[in-house]
């Protein structure tokens, strides 16, 4: 990624923001969604937000990286927890995974303020 993960979280969140002004209904359904999904409940947010990293790795999705690390992180979870879940994403992706769990290896980096 030539940008860093700050850049990226603002570009993905500003890009989302931009399509909800063509199609504001299907945006505004799916943050309701989003909000909803990930809320604390029986699991924690920050459970939530390793889920859905750990399948924002096993799919491929860059963008999904780069804003469950930074949300899973802000709701609580420490670095040593993202990284078990990069490892759990590692085990169900394979080698694909590997090399996008590094994405979010750095992205871990950045947000938790560790020198890269």
């Amino acid at each position: 990624m030539d940008m860093s993960h700050q850049d990226h979280y603002n570009d993905v969140m500003g890009g989302i923001g931009e399509l909800g002004k063509e199609i504001p209904e299907s945006v505004n359904a799916f943050f309701k969604l989003h909000h909803a999904a990930l809320a604390d409940g029986a699991l924690p947010k920050a459970t939530k937000e390793l889920l859905a990293l750990a399948i924002g790795i096993a799919v491929r999705c860059g963008g999904c990286i780069t804003c469950h690390v930074k949300d899973a992180l802000d709701s609580g979870a420490t670095p040593e927890q993202v990284y078990e879940t990069i490892g759990v994403a590692i085990l169900m992706g394979g080698g694909p995974s590997a090399v996008y769990g590094a994405e979010a290896a750095k992205a871990v980096k950045e947000f938790a303020g560790v020198p890269a």
